[in-house]
């Protein structure tokens, strides 16, 4: 068990919400107010725990089971996780949770009148990968983005007290090439996992094979492939932007670091030729800084 495995077995809140520095988006950056920080590390905190979940990648020891009411010896049921899971967030609306992410979260669903669905929808996200493992077609892929990406954007806006009906369209455009490029980032990854989130009738227009996924680098093959699904996820980003110059202050810098995180991870992804088998190929700060300088003035 390293370090980092051991902290989070004895304290699991702490270790989960540690993550938040190796995300590719600013989860709640040093310049928003307070109130904001407080509650979107609260979301945070929910979204990461329900993913972590849902991929096996719980900390050893059995703590989080215990504090959902699970018995230590079905920690590896994710799906019994996962009910116990949305058990204790329905605790949050009408009782006291059991584990100290969810208790953490009361008080923002309370101070922002948040509602249940997005909390239930990441649920459903991560109860869907353990039952579907391959996508067939690009709306196939779409609709899982709308569980597992899109309610992450609602809830930012909620909690900023920004929501519109045309800013969560551009929401969910943003979040959903925000989950696209996390797929192409992690195609190995996810390979690993027996998942694919590319979907079939492209793997198929590109001649492409899972074996090809397997390799230890793209051939020309994969490299069409994710350059194909990387345009898509660059128009979505594009179509979401305006979301950035509807709103005003310290918001408008958290969003336009959101649609820089996923401009600067694409180039990325370009810079490496497409191959993405190695591992997830990332961006520097000094190009999302100059990406989010973009974003905020409008250019592209």
């Amino acid at each position: 068990m390293t370090a980092t495995e051991t902290a989070h077995a004895v304290d699991p809140e702490r270790g989960t919400l540690a993550k938040a520095a190796d995300e590719n988006f600013p989860v709640a950056p040093f310049f928003l107010p307070r109130a904001w920080r407080t509650d979107l590390m609260a979301v945070y905190g929910f979204a990461r725990l329900v993913d972590d979940i849902g991929d096996g990648d719980l900390a050893p020891g059995g703590a989080d089971a215990r504090l959902l009411g699970v018995p230590e010896d079905r920690a590896d049921d994710r799906l019994l996780m996962l009910d116990a899971f949305e058990d204790d967030l329905r605790r949050v609306f009408d009782d006291t949770p059991r584990h100290p992410l969810l208790r953490r979260l009361v008080p923002t669903v309370r101070r922002r009148a948040l509602t249940p669905g997005p909390f239930l929808g990441l649920i459903a996200a991560n109860r869907q990968d353990q039952l579907v493992a391959r996508y067939e077609t690009y709306d196939d892929l779409l609709a899982y983005c709308e569980l597992s990406a899109n309610p992450v954007g609602r809830l930012v806006l909620a909690v900023t007290g920004t929501s519109t009906p045309e800013r969560i369209r551009r929401s969910d455009e943003i979040c959903t090439a925000l989950q696209i490029v996390e797929h192409l980032q992690d195609v190995a990854e996810d390979l690993g996992r027996d998942r694919v989130y590319l979907p079939a009738e492209d793997m198929k227009r590109f001649h492409v094979q899972e074996s090809d996924l397997a390799a230890p680098t793209a051939n020309a093959s994969v490299r069409a492939l994710i350059a194909y699904e990387a345009a898509r996820a660059r128009d979505l980003l594009n179509e979401g932007a305006p979301l950035v110059g509807s709103v005003h202050g310290r918001l408008r810098l958290l969003l336009a670091g959101f649609v820089a995180g996923g401009r600067a991870a694409l180039d990325a992804i370009a810079a490496a030729d497409h191959d993405v088998l190695p591992g997830p190929p990332r961006s520097g700060k000094v190009h999302l800084l100059r990406e989010a300088g973009v974003v905020l003035r409008g250019e592209g």
